[in-house]
């Protein structure tokens, strides 16, 4: 009898010394960053607050300098998806902000849902959910790791950045609703806000936030682009003459409360409304590791409005230091320095804006995709006799309209083939690639990837346009910026890793945004998302 009591006993100790020994941190933070360019880090280092935010990521932290999406088109909905899956559109389902439904021609919004009904708001922009997201998240992995037990909050001004981390059955995630200045959400997680959220909107600190004007943190001469703040590549808010400081919110915000996104002070909000949520959920403080997502958006909206080379992109990250030294201060206070977690990324990047590279002899040109697809649906009506063959050219896809080519009885390979060799002839338009024959086609071997990552079936174009570098469509009447393409400007993104089990550190070894979740999942000790086609990044997870 003891013989068999001896093994016993040692194996019990044996799995209580392990069960001991798993160390994990209280709270994993991963902060998404809208439209951050890499570059971002460095370009304005000599500015941000020696005790504030990206100086101390990169000084207590571990930076993976070469970090790139690996897909195409890099746009909001998608990146944020791909960040917490580790995969890519072609599994998740992701495949832009918006879609094409290829079997109804159908225009999708990514986190539309008409079977949830608002909270807090009777605006349809809560009527949102992730059911169109089709693998798991690092988020659902977590409170699958811990029969639900860990906590898990999705915050942004933006719907789809809060959704999409947060994963299918989140605690909560929460957006702001323009219509009444408040932070929502829909019926998909709860029936009513819960009071933390009643008490912040209560607060009304969007009003107080923009009852003054957006002045400059410092003095405007102090600038790297003090030269350039009324130019024709920047973009004007209603009633404004000029682009140039200061911009008086006081009165927009009263009829168009969305106006606090394209400000430094819509980071602020987020950031604050982050640490209710934290206080509000006692994140941090059970015994199972709870999960936080951040979107800092303003820096996406004021990108678009003003482009890379403005005063307000980068009084926009000077300020937005401040707000993450302020935040990362908070959690020392609340959750205990080395007891969280914390990575910082992007979405995507953007580009220069047009006129502005333009003028300083550079390549770059409009890209006028409407034309291009008026010309084409005229070159194939003449050739197949109808009209309006192909619905659109979102996502730099063409996307015909196969309710017609079907009901008419049209040969769809020929009209496919001959879509591809007008494309291919139009100037602006670098490659042309037929997706469904892609190998084929004499196309860099490291955008050919990015094509087939970033193609779904059911969801994509199956033709992609490439335009030449610098090119890119302009919504925004030839002043800002945007993003989508493959170029670095758009897809090197930054991602810092700080707190609990990192190691201060940088590598330059190429790594992707599909990295990021299964990096996590390593250093929590629990399964890869459903879809993930990463790896962990071996520098952060020895």
């Amino acid at each position: 009898m003891k013989r068999l009591l001896l093994p016993c006993l040692a194996l019990a100790i044996s799995l209580s010394s392990f069960s001991q020994n798993l160390q994990r941190p209280k709270l994993v933070v991963g902060i998404v960053v809208d439209q951050m360019r890499w570059d971002y880090l460095y370009r304005y280092y000599d500015r941000y607050d020696n005790n504030g935010g990206f100086k101390r990521l990169l000084k207590e932290g571990f930076s993976c300098e070469n970090t790139f999406i690996n897909y195409v088109p890099s746009y909001t909905a998608v990146g944020h998806t791909t960040v917490f899956t580790g995969s890519v559109p072609a599994i998740h389902g992701i495949a832009g902000n918006n879609w094409i439904d290829q079997a109804s021609g159908k225009n999708m919004y990514c986190t539309d849902d008409s079977t949830v009904q608002p909270v807090g708001s009777t605006s349809k922009a809560g009527k949102m959910s992730p059911r169109n997201l089709l693998a798991t998240t690092i988020t659902d992995e977590l409170r699958l790791a811990t029969n639900f037990q860990s906590k898990v909050i999705g915050v942004s001004l933006k719907d789809r950045a809060s959704i999409l981390p947060a994963g299918h059955h989140p605690t909560g995630a929460f957006w702001f609703d323009d219509a009444k200045g408040d932070f929502i959400t829909s019926t998909w997680y709860m029936n009513e806000l819960p009071k933390w959220v009643a008490d912040f909107n209560a607060k009304d600190e969007p009003s107080r936030l923009t009852a003054t004007p957006w002045t400059t943190l410092y003095p405007i001469q102090t600038y790297k682009q003090s030269t350039a703040d009324d130019v024709k590549w920047e973009g004007k808010f209603k009633g404004e003459k000029t682009t140039s400081f200061p911009h008086d919110f006081s009165e927009l915000y009263k009829t168009n409360k969305d106006v606090i996104r394209t400000s430094p002070f819509g980071n602020t909000l987020t950031l604050d409304f982050a640490k209710a949520a934290i206080a509000g959920n006692a994140l941090g403080k059970g015994a199972a590791t709870d999960f936080l997502t951040v979107n800092c958006a303003s820096t996406d909206y004021v990108g678009h409005k003003f482009g890379p080379n403005s005063i307000e992109v980068e009084d926009v990250y000077l300020r937005l230091d401040k707000d993450l030294g302020n935040f990362f201060r908070y959690l020392d206070e609340k959750v205990g320095k080395g007891n969280y977690l914390v990575f910082l990324t992007a979405d995507h990047g953007a580009a220069h804006s047009i006129n502005f590279m333009k003028e300083n002899k550079m390549p770059a040109d409009f890209l006028q995709l409407n034309n291009i697809i008026t010309g084409l649906n005229e070159h194939l009506q003449s050739k197949f006799k109808e009209d309006r063959l192909v619905l659109s050219d979102m996502n730099y896809q063409i996307n015909f309209n196969y309710n017609k080519i079907n009901s008419q009885n049209l040969d769809y390979d020929a009209i496919k083939a001959a879509a591809v060799k007008y494309l291919k002839q139009q100037p602006e338009l670098q490659f042309v690639v037929d997706v469904e024959n892609i190998g084929n086609e004499p196309v860099p071997e490291t955008i050919k990837s990015r094509i087939v990552n970033g193609y779904n079936a059911k969801r994509s174009g199956t033709i992609q346009m490439i335009p030449f570098p610098g090119w890119f469509e302009s919504g925004y009447n030839g002043t800002g910026t945007t993003h989508g393409t493959w170029n670095p400007h758009d897809t090197h993104i930054p991602l810092v890793w700080m707190g609990w089990g990192i190691k201060p550190g940088k590598s330059n070894r190429e790594v992707y945004m599909t990295d990021i979740a299964p990096t996590v999942a390593g250093l929590l000790r629990i399964q890869m998302p459903s879809g993930c086609t990463g790896h962990a990044i071996p520098e952060i997870t020895p």
